[in-house]
């Protein structure tokens, strides 16, 4: 059994992943289901640490979301406002409103964490 403690290496994450695919299984609320809590947790530490991942664009997320619901483009009106409104925001030619995600996040469900985030606009050649 390996020894619970920090993860401090890469040689440490794979025991620690060996033994979590080992417990993965056992009874809860049992000494072994507790390991494998604590176990995770250091494993959750460990990848937020040396593997971060980046939230996607805002824009790249609200395509997503359409696309992986099979919703139309269309289906944004209510929430951001005309067809040439959503091309801008889609075209990153104006940036979301926070009325825009308010809506997005309670409309699709899309996390505020990443409508939040600061995206580039097209710059005007004007």
């Amino acid at each position: 059994m390996l020894e619970t403690r920090p993860i401090r290496t890469e040689a440490d994450y794979h025991a620690a992943l060996d033994e979590i695919e080992r417990l993965f299984d056992t009874e809860l609320n049992t000494p072994e289901s507790d390991r494998l809590e604590v176990l995770t947790t250091l494993v959750e530490a460990y990848e937020q640490r040396h593997y971060p991942i980046e939230a996607p664009d805002p824009i790249e997320a609200i395509l997503y979301y359409l696309e992986s619901r099979g919703l139309s483009v269309d289906e944004l009106e209510p929430v951001i406002g005309s067809k040439a409104e959503i091309a801008d925001i889609l075209h990153r030619k104006q940036a979301l409103t926070l009325e825009m995600i308010r809506g997005l996040h309670q409309q699709l469900g899309i996390p505020v964490q990443i409508l939040i985030q600061p995206y580039p606009l097209m710059q005007n050649s004007a």
